[in-house]
């Protein structure tokens, strides 16, 4: 997605309570066979990602073997990237910039495996409903519901294959059902082989500009003192970003299926410092000054959370 589209929106779950009804029961079942098969079985196809009136497509090819897990997606629209992916290393290639990055990856978020491999009991923040049956791609899917029990998350729609369990289509959903954003395949193949060169980068021997993501320790000290409930925090980096003068604190709380970030850097390093709350799409920002700092907290979640936790970032006194 688009530089300003890079809000680490991780989908995750939490989890929690275990809900009584045979519905609910069922349910997460279907969330663990969903979450299992977008890492452990062979797939390829091309989907589409769609928000605000905006649309990208990318073709993906994933191979599951002995070695673990091998991943090649593609992007089809605009400027041309590649993001080739064994087990927990990542490398994006970006040939018009003459780039390429290489991490270690922290958190897994890319359509579809949207769902953590955990993904049991969920009930805590989430209501679990079994939809109906829809086609998808060429394929009869399973809709699952998850409904928020708070203002602090959106709901979600997920419909999975009815045999193999892979997501073939995700919405995220307001509080008034409508969608906010949506990934689908339109074309796809289960199972099978995957050729090696489906796996292959066609930039892999064009680079001239190669660059490590640059992290390190989070700076001690900044936390969330009041996240809202079921919010934990999952990571803590200082990064490196283009552009930025100096390196910036990055903190990402989750309730493993809505995901949130927090960057937190000096203001001696902003030209033009901002504050308040803005919307892109499904995603809400809010940015205020910390002391001597800037704090922006973004994600797909409602303005109430973004608002909450960056409210609620401080800095202990040393």
């Amino acid at each position: 997605m688009r530089n300003t589209r890079h809000a680490l929106l991780i989908l995750l779950f939490f989890p929690g309570f275990a809900l009584a009804d045979r519905a609910g029961e069922d349910g997460s079942a279907w969330l663990q066979k969903i979450a299992s098969a977008a890492h452990r079985i062979n797939y390829s196809g091309t989907f589409v990602y769609r928000h605000n009136g905006y649309m990208e497509t990318s073709r993906i090819a994933h191979l599951f073997d002995v070695n673990g897990e091998h991943e090649k997606i593609e992007v089809l629209d605009g400027p041309p990237r590649e993001t080739i992916r064994n087990n927990d290393e990542v490398i994006c290639y970006m040939p018009e910039k003459k780039a390429v990055i290489m991490e270690k990856r922290k958190m897994h978020k890319n359509f579809p495996a949207l769902l953590p491999e955990q993904s049991s009991n969920i009930g805590e923040n989430y209501v679990i409903k079994l939809g109906d049956k829809e086609r998808v791609a060429g394929f009869d899917c399973q809709i699952v519901m998850l409904e928020p029990r708070d203002i602090y998350r959106y709901g979600h729609r997920l419909c999975a294959e009815s045999v193999s369990g892979l997501l073939l289509k995700a919405s995220t959903l307001n509080e008034k059902n409508e969608v906010l954003d949506q990934f689908f395949f339109t074309q796809a193949s289960i199972g099978g082989n995957i050729a090696p060169e489906q796996l292959k980068s066609r930039y892999a021997a064009k680079q001239a500009v190669s660059m490590q993501s640059g992290e390190v320790q989070i700076d001690p000290g900044w936390a969330v003192k009041a996240p809202p409930a079921g919010f934990k925090k999952i990571m803590g980096l200082k990064r490196a970003f283009s552009g930025k003068k100096f390196p910036t604190n990055h903190l990402v709380y989750s309730d493993q299926l809505a995901t949130v970030s927090i960057f937190i850097e000096p203001l001696a390093g902003i030209q033009r410092p901002v504050s308040g709350l803005s919307r892109q799409g499904a995603i809400n920002v809010y940015t205020r000054p910390v002391g001597e700092h800037q704090v922006t907290v973004l994600g797909e979640v409602p303005a109430a959370t973004v608002t909450q936790i960056g409210n609620s970032v401080s800095l202990a006194a040393k």
